[in-house]
């Protein structure tokens, strides 16, 4: 059973940015949409078709995306990131913008659900999967994951499939996660995982935490 994350936030607040302190040797990021990332990644190339090298795959295939993570620790990698997760929802619903009647929600639903599982229940016990995605405001101003709306939200709630949910944020020019709850979004994470309700925007950090928490192997330096 793989240990999963979702980290959430609005466009600019870091997310992407984050992924640039983990061991691209140990780590498949998994572009939903093809982006360059917001730090220098030299490092960082695309992976090869035997999966032995490299650490990027640009793909919003379902089948493909949980392909990778249940072989991801056979080929050595102890995180896998799937940055923009929201947007497996919103190409698909495009895909599938002429199909007529609610039904296309109803398999969107089930695709999304399928991949937490999947992460969740069907890959090693050291692997980390972490979901990147935007938020949304609520009607009542609250923060929650983006979706494709109502639809799609009365059929699964997607912080509710996490342990842990961070959300990354920005004063003036510092970035951060939030650990908990702050009464208006849906982050949480168990009791004495971190030491404080905000810490540094950096993925390895949060990766080292939760290898700490449950005692999983670390990615190397």
């Amino acid at each position: 059973m793989g240990i999963s994350c979702m980290i959430l936030g609005e466009s600019g607040r870091g997310k992407s940015r984050s992924i640039g302190s983990l061991n691209p040797k140990e780590t498949i990021v998994i572009k939903s949409i093809s982006k360059p990332f917001p730090f220098k990644s030299s490092e960082w190339t695309k992976l090869s078709n035997d999966g032995l090298t490299g650490s990027i795959v640009s793909t919003d295939k379902y089948s493909v995306i949980e392909n990778i993570i249940i072989k991801a620790k056979s080929l050595g990698r102890k995180v896998v990131v799937i940055d923009d997760a929201q947007y497996l929802m919103a190409n698909e619903f495009m895909n599938k913008s002429a199909d007529k009647g609610f039904d296309k929600f109803t398999v969107i639903a089930k695709n999304m659900w399928s991949l937490i599982n999947t992460a969740n229940e069907k890959t090693d016990e050291d692997l980390r999967i972490y979901f990147l995605q935007h938020t949304e405001t609520t009607t009542d101003g609250s923060k929650k994951a983006k979706t494709i709306g109502k639809m799609l939200d009365d059929k699964i709630t997607l912080e509710g499939m996490f342990t842990i949910v961070l959300n990354a944020d920005k004063e003036n020019t510092n970035y951060f996660f939030t650990t908990q709850n702050s009464g208006s979004d849906t982050g949480k994470s168990p009791e004495g995982m971190f030491d404080t309700f905000r810490i540094e925007n950096d993925l390895r950090l949060v990766d080292d935490a939760i290898c700490d928490y449950y005692g999983l192997t670390k990615q190397e330096k």
